[in-house]
């Protein structure tokens, strides 16, 4: 080899260890600082959530009280009015959070919370919170907010800086965090299957989301707060202050605040603006206009927040499928499944075929080919269809919501799908709300929560509510003809393939379900 050769080989080898250094140096996490402990603050007597609940626990003691929020309007003020009447502690914890008119609105009831003296804890998956580095560092400069992000990307602005680590670091940002909850004064709490954004709370013009969310009251609130607290001193969890480049400070959080001033006058004339002139939404709940369920009978769950490092079983990485599991074990007539990306795997098809071939219904609702934006996750679904249908499993698709003007099609978001809720039935007494999807990324990859009850009234109010959705006005039933067809049908028309879905979109759903990675659905 000659010396130019020797040299041009050097020159490679500095310029290749120079791209690494900057490709580490973009891609590699800063030292975790200012992440000390904190914890939930305890119920106390002098706020007006704490006057108004207290005398309803003393007439339920051991008890937690359960109501069921379906209506998007009424989630929402709930949130917000809940938020304008904190005395101590706003704990909240989202997987998505989007800068639309409900998620300014809700971040103008933050900022004038913590004006009040009221400490907030926001924790959002960095997913979505990256995209708004600016917006929540200036919140994070308010002394009574502090903003952490879990599982967070090093760089934190330009696509390419996202890519790149996503490349680099791919098998640790695919683990994300897909809980909900918003926590008050460790009185009141609601949690479910909705995000924070329009679609979510009956505010998109095009589209929305058919979702429940969980009101919780009494003990069930605590095991909340513990679970919170877990996921905000976990070490999966990084205060945004360590990861940012610039300081922010007080000048840009009055921008922020008068942005959502502004926002909040511009919307005077919105249903949701409208929604907050009263207590309305809190007084149906806490005065049995919106019925509460009282029981000791309940559990709030919540995957560990270091479930993608912890065992290499999935079924033992998943505390919300474990109770699931349990809950389907023990249910002796009837098992009702909602969830939206319902991808069952080989080993979930054989387990359902062999329930419902012991005797027990099982009925299962999903989105439509047409309803979902997210044809990589009917793909994965699409193929177990015949083989749940022969073994008895009675399988409902919920048609495209009949407002939505079109639906753009996706690999992988979310946002034009009309069935976003989380939820299941179990012998029409135990109930499950939350986030967990029945696909392989709820059960392996993402952290997940919800509440299992066991009343029987609440969950005839679910039942109810599922059988006017899988009524023939807005969902099909998927069968088997007599030659062995898939065949879909309200009762006045029926499909031999996806019913109004285009030949684009059959095309690209049925092209992901040749590839190699159900895991990632």
């Amino acid at each position: 080899m000659s010396m130019l050769q020797i040299s041009l080989w050097v020159v490679v080898g500095i310029v290749a260890s120079c791209v690494l250094a900057v490709v580490l140096g973009l891609t590699r996490l800063p030292a975790r600082e200012h992440a000390d402990d904190s914890r939930a603050t305890p119920p106390g007597t002098e706020s007006w959530l704490d006057r108004r609940i207290e005398p309803l626990l003393r007439a339920h003691p051991e008890e937690s009280g359960f109501a069921l929020v379906a209506d998007g309007v009424e989630a929402f003020a709930l949130r917000a009015l809940s938020a304008r009447r904190a005395g101590r502690s706003l704990d909240i914890q989202y997987y998505i959070w989007k800068d639309d008119l409900t998620g300014r609105l809700l971040v103008h009831e933050l900022v004038d919370a913590a004006e009040r003296g009221v400490r907030v804890r926001l924790l959002l998956d960095d997913l979505d919170a990256r995209a708004k580095d600016f917006a929540l560092g200036a919140l994070d400069a308010h002394p009574n907010i502090e903003v952490r992000v879990f599982n967070p990307f090093a760089s934190r602005r330009g696509l390419a800086g996202k890519l790149l680590e996503l490349v680099t670091g791919f098998s640790r940002i695919n683990h994300r965090m897909h809980n909900k909850i918003f926590i008050v004064d460790n009185r009141f709490a609601i949690t479910g299957g909705r995000n924070i954004g329009d679609e979510y709370f009956a505010a998109n013009d095009h589209m929305n989301f058919f979702d429940l969310d969980l009101v919780l009251l009494g003990p069930a609130v605590l095991a909340s707060s513990d679970t919170f607290d877990a996921y905000w001193n976990s070490a999966a969890v990084w205060p945004l202050a360590a990861l940012k480049r610039a300081s922010v400070d007080t000048k840009e959080l009055r921008a922020l605040r008068t942005r959502a001033d502004a926002e909040l006058e511009r919307a005077r004339s919105s249903s949701y603006v409208r929604s907050l002139a009263g207590d309305d939404a809190l007084q149906r709940v806490l005065h049995h206009g919106l019925p509460v369920h009282w029981t000791r009978h309940w559990q709030v769950l919540a995957d560990d927040p270091l479930k993608s490092i912890q065992k290499d079983c999935a079924f033992e990485r998943s505390a919300v499928l474990r109770a699931l599991d349990a809950a389907m074990s023990s249910a002796r007539s009837a098992v009702t499944l909602v969830s939206p990306y319902f991808v069952p795997g080989a080993a979930g098809t054989e387990s359902f075929g062999k329930r419902a071939g012991a005797g027990l219904e099982i009925v299962i609702l999903t989105n439509s080919l047409a309803a979902t934006d997210v044809a990589a996750v009917h793909g994965g679904y699409a193929k177990y269809r015949r083989a749940l249908i022969a073994s008895g499993v009675r399988l409902w698709e919920l048609k495209p919501d009949p407002t939505s003007s079109r639906l753009r099609p996706s690999l992988f978001g979310s946002s034009n799908a009309s069935l976003h809720t989380k939820a299941a039935l179990f012998d029409r007494r135990h109930l499950f709300v939350g986030s967990f999807n029945l696909d392989p990324r709820s059960v392996t990859l993402n952290c997940e929560q919800g509440v299992l009850v066991d009343d029987a009234e609440l969950s005839c109010e679910v039942a109810d509510l599922l059988t006017q959705k899988m009524g023939r006005d807005l969902a099909w039933r998927v069968q088997l003809d007599a030659r062995g067809r898939l065949l879909w049908s309200d009762g006045r028309e029926q499909f031999h393939s996806e019913p109004r879905a285009t030949l684009g979109r059959r095309a690209l759903a049925f092209v992901v379900g040749l590839l190699p990675f159900e895991s990632q659905l």
